[in-house]
């Protein structure tokens, strides 16, 4: 079960540097490929406006 960044997200970046499979796109709003999502939940722990859920 992949991860996914609702539309609360602010772009600020915190979210990046943590995931270990670079599954996150940058834009106005993030977006994580469920593909390659591997649901450690690594950055939903620093996502500062808990915009990203477990699907």
């Amino acid at each position: 079960m992949a991860y996914h960044i609702n539309d609360s997200c602010i772009a600020c970046g915190s979210c990046l540097p943590e995931c270990p499979v670079d599954a996150i796109e940058e834009g106005d709003i993030y977006s994580i490929d469920p593909d390659l999502c591997t649901d450690c939940g690594s950055c939903a722990a620093v996502c500062p406006t808990d915009s990203i859920e477990a699907e």
